[in-house]
Parts: structure tokens; C-alpha cells; sequence
């Protein structure tokens, strides 16, 4: 099973929606383990420690350090950018 971490900005209706169709599913939200308003290479790095897959929504930062992380030999667990944006024309 995965092990997930959304960062502090995740969409909680998503959230939520996950925990409705798959009730065991193991992800913690940073403001769960101590880590509301950290930056992002601290989450980063707090998720590789405990072998946990970032999800966020934030595609302007966090890829860049999940990269910088990758370069110099740091371990990234995982990172899932979702889009939290709908598509022009769809209904609500």
C-alpha cells in the first residue's frame, strides 16, 4: 500500500473523496504530524524520512525542490502534482 502525505495547502474535499472510497488508505496530512506552515524542502524531506509520497497541488515549487533533492543524491519518495483546477466547460 502507499503511504501518502498531502502538503498543507491539499485539497481537502480530495482528501476526503480518497478516504470515502478507500477507508484504510494510509496518508496523513502535514497539519497531522507538526509540519503546517513549513516550507517546502522540510516537507520534502520529513516524507522521504518516513517513506511517505507528497501530494500537493503546488506545480510553481515543489517539483523544483523534489529536483534539487533528486541532483544532489537526497532521496525523494514520491511527489503526485495534482491539478486543482477545472477544465473550461465543465460542470461543478
Amino acid at each position: 500500500m502507499l503511504s501518502l502525505l498531502s502538503d498543507e495547502n491539499f485539497n481537502g474535499d480530495i482528501v476526503r473523496g480518497l478516504f470515502l472510497r478507500q477507508p484504510n488508505l494510509d496518508l496523513l496530512r502535514v497539519q497531522d504530524v507538526g509540519l503546517q506552515e513549513v516550507d517546502d524542502p522540510a516537507i520534502l524531506d520529513w516524507a522521504a524520512t518516513n517513506e511517505r509520497i507528497v501530494l500537493t497541488h503546488d506545480r510553481a515549487t515543489m517539483p523544483n525542490f523534489a529536483y534539487e533533492r533528486l541532483i544532489t543524491g537526497k532521496l525523494v519518495s514520491g511527489l503526485f502534482v495534482v491539478n486543482d483546477q477545472k477544465e473550461k466547460g465543465t460542470s461543478p
